[in-house]
């Protein structure tokens, strides 16, 4: 039987309507990993219209969160993206190397019309198997 676990990981908001993260174990793990943005600590939007450094803070988040379920960035097998303007996949492939190297998992990149908060330029999901 699975054992379903959702978290956040320490310093990463934890929103009241859904988990950042959930980890499923049994014969094997799995982490779900909901859209990662660039939140502030108590939740509010960071890096205003600078799409660099939102792509980073989310990152950054993502990562925190496979290390808080007992994984690492190399456990990742399916992200996706979603940017809020196509014209920044430009600027997110090299910012996507630093932390995933010059190949990633399974990757979805999709442009979308907005995200939860206007100022979000950027959202990253994933799902990791431990």
């Amino acid at each position: 039987m699975a054992n379903i676990q959702p978290y956040a990981a320490p310093g990463v908001y934890d929103p009241p309507i859904y988990s950042q993260a959930v980890k499923v174990s049994g014969a094997q793990t799995i982490l779900y990993i909901a859209g990662q943005v660039a939140y502030g600590p108590d939740g509010t939007p960071m890096h205003a219209g600078d799409f660099k450094a939102q792509a980073r803070a989310a990152l950054q988040a993502l990562k925190a969160q496979v290390e808080a379920g007992g994984g690492k960035m190399a456990d990742i097998v399916k992200v996706n993206t979603y940017l809020t303007d196509i014209r920044h996949r430009a600027d997110y492939g090299p910012i996507r190397e630093e932390f995933f190297g010059k190949k990633m998992p399974a990757h979805t990149l999709v442009a979308v019309t907005a995200l939860a908060a206007p100022e979000f330029l950027i959202e990253i999901e994933a799902i990791a198997v431990l």
